[in-house]
């Protein structure tokens, strides 16, 4: 079996890491020939020291090898609903501008977020109309994701009451459910390597990774009575609306990427919200509603499945990891993209 050099280097690295502990800052080679950074060392900075701290309120330190600035970023594992790439609350996003809008959807129905050659992302809405209410409350319950032949699900549980030590995470892939062990960095990997699933907590948090592709952080999330309060929902006794935050972190999309947040990657995306109001709400319900939650067949949906890594479709590639960022420690993660207040 023969080693490249670069690998030997990459592997000895995170060994020398891994028995020095995290008072030393670990270091990274990226290896691939197509990376910006190839053959270029990145060290963890002593503020994020590991990639996998044992302490979940730690922030970890984030090496990517295709994007161009070749730098190791320090960030929390979980999502940031105020980060680029996040999609929360009711339910409201930030594109790759930076900017906020709104999609409403509908409750029961399934909209496409991400649709590209080799990626297709769905989410499912749940929701809730008051008396008296025009449109329904939406909040995301579930996410479907295409790549490849594969397909990848996780959902927020049905839950009347909240209790926070139980887990409301459930997983899917090509149709079998994944048993997650509820314990902190418990991880799960496909036969074949294409996905990952990591908790970044005991319950209700965890990390999506298709290599190369995205990263996607969840939680599972309740209506509280605060929300409640504030917005006057009106939940009723027996739902607490359990549903899903999440942030992506895109890998590899396409000039043609589409989607109610995945056309906001594209280089000639315009925004269609209203500016100078506070909930800038954008349509296009009929553009990108779905049959079910891992169909393809939205009016403006792209995908492929085809396009499955075996070859090299045509495609041109438009990132190079810009995506989740820590907005809230007023953190950038560059590539022309900066946090706003």
């Amino acid at each position: 079996m023969k080693i490249s050099i670069s690998k030997c280097v990459f592997i000895i690295l995170l060994i020398h890491a891994s028995q020095i502990g995290a008072e030393y800052e670990e270091t990274v080679v990226c290896t691939s020939k197509k990376s910006p950074c190839f053959l270029k060392r990145i060290s963890c900075p002593k503020q994020c020291p590991t990639r996998k701290p044992k302490d979940p309120k730690a922030k970890a330190c984030f090496i990517n090898c295709d994007s161009p600035i070749c730098k190791a970023e320090c960030r929390h594992r979980k999502p940031s609903c105020n980060g680029v790439g996040a999609a929360c609350y009711d339910p409201r996003f930030i594109g790759a501008d930076g900017s906020v809008f709104y999609f409403h959807g509908k409750s029961s129905e399934h909209f496409s977020l991400v649709s590209d050659t080799n990626l297709q992302i769905n989410a499912r809405f749940t929701g809730h109309r008051p008396a008296g209410r025009s449109r329904d409350y939406t909040w995301i319950q579930s996410l479907g994701i295409l790549f490849g032949s594969h397909s990848l699900s996780v959902e927020a549980t049905k839950a009347a009451k909240w209790d926070s030590s139980i887990d409301h995470l459930r997983f899917l892939y090509d149709g079998d459910e994944v048993s997650l062990p509820q314990s902190f960095l418990s991880s799960w990997k496909s036969a074949g390597g294409e996905a990952t699933l990591e908790r970044v907590a005991s319950t209700n948090s965890a990390v999506i990774s298709i290599p190369g592709i995205v990263e996607i952080g969840v939680n599972a999330v309740p209506i509280t009575r605060e929300d409640d309060r504030i917005h006057n929902y009106q939940i009723p006794a027996d739902n607490c609306f359990a549903h899903l935050e999440v942030q992506f972190r895109f890998l590899d999309l396409s000039a043609e990427v589409e989607g109610v947040l995945g056309r906001t990657y594209r280089p000639d995306y315009e925004s269609h919200a209203r500016l100078g109001i506070a909930m800038p709400v954008v349509g296009g319900e009929d553009n990108y509603r779905t049959t079910s939650l891992l169909a393809p067949d939205c009016s403006k949906c792209v995908f492929s499945s085809i396009n499955n890594g075996g070859g090299e479709p045509l495609r041109t590639s438009i990132t190079h990891g810009n995506g989740i960022m820590d907005c809230s420690d007023r953190f950038s993660a560059g590539n022309g993209i900066a946090c706003k207040k």
